[in-house]
């Protein structure tokens, strides 16, 4: 059973920025530090770019016993077009009988000094599974979409401020 949803946030900073953030390993750096469901990630191998492993781990849910940790691997990175794309390889939703997941982040220029934000999660279940596809939320990217458009501002607003 495939599934797909998707969260968009326009910002007022140019696709230029919005995309040196999302683009790189300092999204999750700046997630982490300004999420609670992201208790840790772990550089497990590359520089950020295609290719590139990370090692999550996310804060028990309420009545949840355990973290979810998991490692996702950067699958798609075109600075051309502002795509960034990264697959679920272990763990996670994978010991839930998923089959695939992943998230992808767009930036999209609206205007010179404004940008729209599309994250989307796809993911497939086995039909065995599929009642866990209830387990799928857009909380986490709304969650992600909110901490670094406070982030993006904050830096504009520091630039301008130095200007």
């Amino acid at each position: 059973m495939f599934g797909e949803l998707s969260y968009e946030v326009e910002i007022d900073v140019p696709a230029g920025d919005a995309w040196e953030l999302y683009s790189t390993l300092q999204l999750a750096k700046v997630v982490q530090e300004g999420l609670d469901m992201l208790e840790k990630f772990e550089l497990v191998e590359g520089d950020g770019g295609v290719g590139t492993v990370l090692q999550l781990t996310l804060a028990p849910t309420p009545g949840g016993e355990e973290p979810m940790i998991y490692k996702e691997k950067f699958t798609k990175i075109d600075n051309e077009k502002r795509i960034k794309e990264a697959e679920v390889v272990e763990g996670g939703f994978l010991d839930l009988g998923f089959t695939f997941y992943r998230v992808c982040f767009e930036i999209l220029e609206k205007e010179k000094d404004s940008c729209v934000v599309k994250l989307k999660i796809q993911y497939d279940v086995k039909e065995e599974a599929a009642s866990n596809a209830s387990l799928v939320t857009i909380k986490p990217l709304e969650g992600i979409a909110s901490v670094t458009t406070s982030y993006l501002l904050k830096m504009k607003n520091a630039n301008a401020d130095a200007n």
